[in-house]
């Protein structure tokens, strides 16, 4: 059976719906970095999916196409997740979705090196005809966070989030939004082929013990 990320680490990935803290250790990615909204059709960050999916299939079929990379298992690749944050600034406005920066990534198996995305990244393109180049092997150490499943519409993660952040203030943390540290979402669901009062996010904040 596929290792399954999603099953493998519930604490990761099946969080409750009410906000708890969670310490969150170092990942590597693939990911693509750019600005503006993303429900812009044909906009960058739809274009940036493109380029991660081709990425992770490479990855994920490469023993069917002969490749052999070291350490190799079968899994399911993991959801898509980001960080956001403003252009000119740190934390998020959902009204003002045209100056979003966002780091749009997928999680790496533990033995996929670079050299191996490196050559995931090239085959991807020569198959694909298309420029890979935005792609980077990206690694992420999150640390403390306060985490919350929000389930619904996108636009309803507001009331989510400041559910989260009345519960870091009852513990005693508060925000910790900087360059590094950033709004984290994960998707479990595929707005696709969901309805949005369905769709499945986890919101993931980084905090710090308050004063």
């Amino acid at each position: 059976m596929a290792f399954d990320y999603k099953k493998e680490y519930k604490e990761l990935y099946q969080p409750k719906r009410e906000p708890a803290l969670i310490e969150v250790p170092k990942m590597n990615f693939i990911a693509v970095k750019g600005v503006g909204d993303p429900n812009e059709e044909g906009g960058a960050y739809q274009q940036a999916l493109e380029i991660l999916y081709g990425i992770a299939f490479t990855l994920r079929m490469s023993k069917k196409s002969g490749k052999e990379l070291q350490g190799f298992f079968e899994y399911v690749v993991p959801p898509l997740e980001g960080l956001w944050r403003m252009k000119d600034g740190v934390g998020v406005d959902t009204r003002h979705k045209e100056n979003f920066a966002w780091t749009s990534m997928i999680r790496l198996p533990d033995f996929v090196t670079e050299e191996m995305f490196h050559w995931a990244k090239e085959t991807a393109a020569k198959k694909k005809r298309r420029d890979f180049s935005a792609a980077e092997f990206f690694t992420y150490e999150e640390g403390l966070c306060v985490q919350c499943m929000h389930i619904g519409p996108y636009d309803d993660e507001p009331a989510t989030l400041q559910r989260m952040e009345r519960y870091s203030a009852e513990q005693g943390y508060e925000n910790d939004f900087s360059d590094q540290r950033l709004h984290h979402e994960i998707y479990l669901g595929d707005p696709r082929k969901t309805a949005p009062e369905k769709l499945k996010t986890i919101l993931r904040q980084p905090v710090k013990k308050r004063g």
